[in-house]
């Protein structure tokens, strides 16, 4: 009978992948030099000299076609890790932060749902990922388009996996996605907050990374002509919080979400009855329903510019309006300009 093998319920103590097999004993032949009294074998004519045949162990015979040792701990251990993780979300054995951001769940299982589509659908091209610092607070500041903000969402899968020390990015988002059901617990979980200045200044303090997009709702739900065109930015609310954080801002462009949903028209009266900013309407949708929903897989983009350094100002300048505007007007200058370049050089918009 095969021995059995204990798989623990909780992983949180470290352990070995797997024991080691113990070795198999050798067949009575092998390894067993000629019995006591028996004359010893003379070699055929001619073999003398032949070469002893390889053999290997019998432990390697016996294992072949068996999975590797390594493979199978590899499941156990991702067994044993979904059983613990599902221990402590029933029992309420899990940390969220004072903004309602649960780090174990956005990894293990909000950010697994969002990585096919990052990796597989959109194909996501991430350049520049060495200026987000390895430590301390960084304010990201990037165009967003789409129609709906998946930008967002791919925003934050980029930063967490390409980032060599795996930060986690927490984004500003509006007060109509913490209006939604649903919506709002999982933006929550995710790390998101609301777009403001004292929660985002709270956030750069921590040493967190807190991504922004300035444009907002003007930005996501531009029609389609005028794609790739930055919107106003405000009167530069995000330069005045990272000035007071003394953090650097990192200018970042995203290309291939402004073609998800190509947006033609806008119902301005369904926006109205419905509460939203927007009512979109593209070549698919209403048209086709719940098909009409589902977004072009277009070729994506994100490039983080060279960071902008906020240590040299006197605490004071973020009073100063007309610093305000230089500032805000530079890092919209190198958002376009890096869209336009990447534009240039894209070859098509699906490949």
């Amino acid at each position: 009978m095969a021995d059995a093998k204990v798989i623990p319920f909780d992983d949180d103590r470290s352990r070995a992948g797997g024991a080691a097999r113990p070795a198999r004993r050798r067949s009575s032949a092998a390894g067993r030099g000629p019995a006591a009294g028996t004359a010893p074998v003379s070699a055929l004519p001619g073999q003398q000299d032949a070469p002893e045949p390889r053999r290997e162990p019998v432990e390697q015979e016996a294992r072949s076609g068996e999975p590797e040792g390594g493979e199978r701990g590899g499941w156990d251990r991702r067994i044993a890790g979904g059983l613990a993780f599902l221990r402590r979300r029933v029992t309420g054995e899990y940390d969220v932060d004072e903004f309602g951001y649960d780090e174990e769940l956005t990894d293990q299982v909000l950010m697994s749902m969002l990585r096919p589509v990052y990796e597989k659908y959109f194909r996501v091209e991430v350049k520049g990922i060495e200026n987000i610092p390895a430590e301390g607070g960084a304010l990201i500041v990037s165009n967003h388009s789409g129609t709906l903000p998946l930008d967002g969402l791919m925003l934050q899968v980029a930063v967490h996996d390409n980032h060599p020390a795996g930060r986690h990015l927490r984004l500003l988002a509006a007060d109509l996605v913490f209006m939604l059901p649903v919506v709002n617990e999982l933006a929550r979980k995710a790390g998101h907050t609301l777009a403001c200045a004292e929660d985002a200044e709270r956030l750069l303090r921590r040493g967190e990374v807190v991504g922004v997009m300035p444009e907002g709702f003007k930005g996501i739900g531009k029609p389609f002509g005028e794609r790739y065109k930055l919107q106003r930015f405000g009167r530069g609310g995000f330069v005045s919080t990272a000035l007071r954080a003394g953090v650097p801002i990192v200018p970042c462009s995203i290309v291939g979400a402004e073609e998800i949903y190509p947006m033609v028209g806008n119902s301005k009266t369904l926006a109205r009855l419905l509460g939203f900013p927007y009512f979109p309407i593209t070549p698919t949708f209403p048209w086709l329903g719940p098909l009409g929903a589902v977004p072009l897989p277009t070729k994506w983009t994100i490039q983080f510019g060279e960071p902008i350094s906020t240590s040299g100002y006197p605490v004071e300048a973020a009073e100063d309006p007309m610093l305000m505007f230089n500032l805000t007007d530079q890092v919209r200058e190198q958002i376009q300009h890096t869209l336009y370049r990447l534009l240039v050089r894209r070859r098509s918009v699906f490949f």
